[in-house]
């Protein structure tokens, strides 16, 4: 049987930290791969090693293989963990792991090719009788059929890459027109995740929930389930909160799906830790897909069986056989996992990047968090936008709940944009309370999760104002050595008489504004009835500018970023703007097209999700300065149309 003592890591931030802890305490030695982009991110300076595989695109360092067996043939590792996403479910991958001796720490590949792919797995669960959502499943991917295969299963449909996972490579289509542009979409996304462009189409259900089983095997036959999680609150396909077991399901349909799930992971010969997804809906289930790795939401399931599954992972890699049976497994209480992002709810969840300019995170032993950030660390467009989980346990599902709502509550971040608000609204709402919930149940109430009063922000935006400007104030240059302040040397707005208004040039969150000043003894004051705020300024790229953090309404805790112009502010309505930082994929007109009031012009890929542009009124372009490949930065004009 193979044994190792040194681990290579083949992937980054939180999964990779998690898995050193568990390296750690087995007394195996890490070794940590990443891009310049990760050269200063914590699970580098946590592992034993650490080499450097390439840029910051995926493409030139964690999805490239050769790089990756090159630094394990270097650092002596015997074994590669790729923990998710990336090349976790890459038969390839594993594959070339095992042709020059290095263990790749997952099932085997034969297992992965059958699995892995969603549509050769769909094929295998309808040969065990498992229920499957209808739809095209085969190796035909020309988009003429495709489109056709759409049109015979009937809209809405979904496009889905076979390979990877968490809602990439996945667009929902209502009707035909909308076909050609939503698999071309799904395709790039797929590519630019996880090197594969291939896709299947099936058909939409609306408001199911989406339930998945645990399964692990060894390589001596055996194969248990450790329970269900629920994983239905989700924005775009990409799971927001989960938690294990799975409420509310009657005692013969969490059974069936448990043996479903067994039965698919016994029929490959299945070694390791690989999740079974179903849809359900009432008593009905589907099966969905089988991810043939390590699941983000792993931890709930940690945390209700006592199960370390990283290290069984690499217990069954070298050969063991597990130690128990599926009668010796107990679930205990209920765990809930909540994932922040570094996004915006309040601007369509547009993702936020830049450097994190101060951070709070729980303490309390009573709560397990797997971040990937610290004060300091620079939130890229390159990769996916999570930045931590915090994973919680009580003897009930209320008990579990309470505890991640307190734990949110701590939470303080500035210089990126996350869904912490929607986090915190989303634990105290009382439809998540009562259960059960669905896929759609996040963009049913999102206005309910999402609203912000204009009238808090305005007052954010006076009192980030002042503080800006009082920054500018000289401090005692203006004071000669006696202590007398000279009156023509001190330019902080003195005068005798009433208070002073001046009008300032500011940015707010990348727009130009101007803004009005009050100026009293004290210097610069915010606006007259201003309520506590917390004020945090900017380090590293975001040296200068101000974030201020405002949790005066209910759970609703908003950040807003301030800075002083660095040059002339662009006018005119007829720009169109990046509204993120990101990677121009799509062009769509050219210079003197005219062009319709919401028509798309350009799709901008950010964290591995696509962002399509569209006109802000009808009109002519007289400018286009934006190429495909190019890297763009937030606010910058991309185009110019005229204003008719």
């Amino acid at each position: 049987m193979p044994t190792f003592d040194t681990v290579l890591i083949a992937n980054r931030g939180e999964i990779a930290s998690r898995i050193i802890r568990t390296l750690r305490r087995l007394g195996l030695k890490s070794v940590a791969v990443y891009s310049d982009a990760d050269a200063a991110a914590p699970f580098v300076r946590q592992a034993d090693a650490s080499t450097c595989i390439g840029p910051a695109p995926a493409f030139e360092s964690y999805l490239a293989i050769d790089r990756i067996l090159a630094a394990a043939r270097q650092t002596g590792a015997g074994a590669i963990h790729p923990g998710y996403g990336f090349l976790a479910e890459n038969a390839a991958f594993a594959e070339a792991c095992e042709a020059i001796g290095i263990v790749f720490i997952g099932p085997s590949v034969a297992a992965m090719r059958t699995m892995g792919a969603k549509d050769a797995a769909k094929v295998m669960a309808q040969s065990l009788g498992v229920p499957v959502v209808p739809g095209y499943h085969g190796t035909r991917q020309n988009n003429d059929f495709l489109r056709k295969q759409a049109m015979e299963i009937g809209y809405p449909v979904l496009v889905k890459a076979v390979s990877g996972g968490g809602g990439k490579g996945m667009k929902r289509v209502d009707e035909a027109d909308g076909f050609e542009a939503a698999c071309a979409a799904a395709r790039r996304e797929a590519k630019s995740a996880f090197g594969d462009d291939i896709v299947l189409i099936e058909k939409y259900i609306p408001t199911p929930r989406h339930v998945e089983v645990q399964v692990f095997g060894d390589r001596h036959g055996n194969v248990v389930h450790l329970f269900d999680r629920d994983c239905s609150l989700q924005r775009r396909h990409q799971k927001v909160i989960e938690e294990a077991p799975a409420p509310g399901l009657s005692h013969e349909l969490r059974n069936a799906m448990a043996k479903a799930a067994t039965d698919l992971a016994r029929a490959v010969d299945y070694a390791g830790a690989g999740t079974v997804e179903f849809l359900v809906a009432g008593e009905a289930f589907y099966f969905l897909e089988m991810n043939t790795r390590l699941q983000v939401e792993h931890p709930v399931t940690e945390e209700i069986t006592g199960l370390d599954l990283v290290e069984w992972q690499i217990r069954v890699a070298q050969g063991e056989r597990l130690p128990f049976g599926q009668g010796d497994i107990v679930a205990s209480g209920h765990s809930f996992e909540a994932r922040l992002y570094a996004e915006d709810p309040a601007s369509g969840f547009l993702p936020s990047t830049g450097v994190v300019a101060a951070l709070t995170l729980p303490e309390d032993e009573a709560i397990r968090l797997e971040a990937a950030i610290g004060t300091g660390s620079n939130v890229s467009t390159h990769y996916d936008p999570m930045l931590a989980k915090i994973i919680t346990w009580g003897l009930d599902r209320t008990a579990a709940l309470k505890t991640l709502q307190n734990a949110l509550e701590t939470i303080r971040i500035a210089g990126v944009k996350t869904n912490l608000p929607l986090l915190r609204r989303l634990c105290s709402s009382p439809a998540f309370h009562a259960n059960p919930l669905h896929t759609g149940f996040i963009d049913e109430h999102i206005d309910e999760f999402t609203t912000w009063l204009p009238e808090r922000r305005q007052t954010a935006i006076a009192a980030g104002a002042a503080a800006l400007v009082r920054q500018r104030m000289p401090g005692d240059e203006a004071m000669n050595s006696s202590g007398w302040m000279d009156p023509w040397a001190d330019n902080r707005a003195f005068q005798l008489g009433k208070r002073r208004e001046t009008r300032e040039r500011i940015v707010v969150d990348g727009e130009p504004l101007l803004v009005s000043v009050t100026w009293g003894e004290a210097g610069p004051q915010p606006a007259s009835g201003a309520l506590p705020m917390e004020i945090v300024r900017g380090e590293g790229q975001n040296q200068g500018e101000m974030f201020v953090l405002d949790e005066g309404w209910h759970l609703h805790i908003a950040q807003t970023r301030l800075g002083l112009p660095q040059g002339e502010a662009e006018e005119g309505e007829a720009d169109i703007k990046a509204p993120l930082n990101g990677r121009v994929v799509a062009v769509y007109r050219q210079v003197g097209d005219r062009v319709a009031r919401g028509e798309r012009l350009f799709t901008i890929e950010a964290m591995k999700m696509e962002h399509i542009l569209t006109a802000s009124q009808a009109g002519t372009i007289l400018e286009l300065s934006a190429q495909i490949g190019e890297q763009v930065r937030q606010g910058a004009t991309l185009a110019v149309l005229s204003q008719e």
